[in-house]
């Protein structure tokens, strides 16, 4: 197997060439530390969804967000805003505060509560917004790399990603990470690698990272081989799977060796990611109630029980999570057929937009205050 190139994020050296997706509610920092664990440090983690408007505002819920490990390097953070000034004051105020070594922005989150505002993957087709945005992040990052994440467009007649990649270019951003799924689609159907390939090919002068349907190491390798994309964007594939970034490792750097953990290792891992969440918040109980959400992803696969998984959905305790595992067959072999989709799956929905949003992709003028949302986290 053939180890591929590293990546460049401004002063970063990223080997081998893989990132953590933002994901609001489980890219916070300690997910990351499980994954960075696993990858033996290797990669780029980047935080959940921080909204400028409440980063600025110093919203309390926000301050906690932005909190990381005290390994954490380079810290990556991801901004969302539709408002140029505001995300200016965010950034600067990530400079001038020494928050972040990293600064990624979001156009690509398609649900409704972000693009009935003009944010995320509906804020692309405003092609003024965009560069503004775009300039006043890089121009008060400083040294600090700025990179952008977004999608195709709002839907298969509203395309915007080659314009973006461009006006990006032309603003001094770092490097482009391309769900290959339109806000239409959120994350339904199959990812369109091509577009990613195209994008590469639209912007050489920046490294093109993809995003979309990478559920294995293999399928990162084939990611990068099929589209000549410079690095690999993951999320729902490391959702109950932390450990993926330990195959990533090994598949992106040529070394091969994937893991297959049995039921046993999946529950110690479940335990302890639990166990970080509990000391992160400062409660025990709450950290447990957390990670409820995860339960289902790490035992997919695996011969359970509807009861079972029930009672796991409800603990509120690392004693009541130890013992309910342990109840299970932990003497079972690593599930045939556990990879695959997992996290939300729908598609086709109609993309909720401001009234008139489409009319003019040069006309701004009905973007709103309130669309800086007040709360982070997607």
């Amino acid at each position: 197997m053939t180890a591929f190139s590293p990546l460049s994020i401004g002063p970063y050296v990223v080997q081998p060439p893989v990132v953590l997706a933002p994901m609001a509610g489980i890219t916070n920092a300690p997910f990351r530390t499980l994954c960075r664990e696993f990858s033996g440090g290797k990669g780029l983690f980047v935080s959940e969804m921080i909204t400028t408007r409440a980063l600025v505002e110093r919203n309390e819920k926000t301050m906690q967000l932005i909190r990381f490990d005290a390994t954490e390097q380079p810290r990556s953070i991801q901004l969302y805003g539709v408002d140029p000034v505001t995300v200016g004051k965010a950034v600067r105020m990530i400079v001038d505060e020494d928050l972040a070594d990293h600064i990624d922005l979001n156009f690509g989150c398609p649900v409704p509560k972000v693009t009935r505002k003009g944010g995320g993957s509906a804020l692309p087709y405003k092609r003024p917004l965009l560069r503004a945005i775009l300039n006043e992040a890089v121009t008060n990052a400083g040294d600090l790399p700025v990179t952008m994440k977004m999608r195709k467009g709002i839907d298969d007649d509203h395309i915007t990603y080659l314009d973006a990649g461009r006006i990006a270019v032309e603003e001094g951003v770092t490097a482009i990470a391309l769900h290959g799924r339109t806000a239409a689609q959120h994350y339904g159907g199959t990812a369109d690698w091509d577009a990613i390939a195209r994008l590469k090919e639209h912007v050489p002068e920046i490294p093109v990272l993809g995003n979309g349907d990478i559920w294995s190491a293999d399928d990162a390798v084939r990611m990068m081989r099929e589209t000549g994309c410079d690095g690999v964007v993951v999320g729902r594939g490391c959702l109950g799977r932390p450990w993926l970034f330990a195959d990533l490792v090994a598949g992106l750097e040529g070394t091969g060796g994937y893991r297959t953990p049995g039921l046993r290792e999946v529950a110690d891992v479940m335990v302890r990611h639990a166990t970080l969440l509990g000391e992160w918040i400062g409660d025990e109980s709450r950290g447990v109630i957390d990670f409820r959400k995860h339960v289902a992803w790490y035992l997919k696969g695996f011969s359970v029980g509807s009861e079972m998984r029930k009672r796991l959905a409800v603990t509120s305790s690392l004693d009541e999570l130890r013992a309910q595992l342990s109840e299970l067959d932990l003497d079972q072999p690593w599930p045939v057929g556990a990879d695959g989709p997992r996290g939300r799956t729908s598609g086709n929905n109609r993309v909720v937009l401001p009234d008139g949003w489409l009319k003019d992709p040069y006309d701004c003028a009905g973007v709103s205050e309130d669309a800086e949302l007040d709360t982070s986290g997607g």
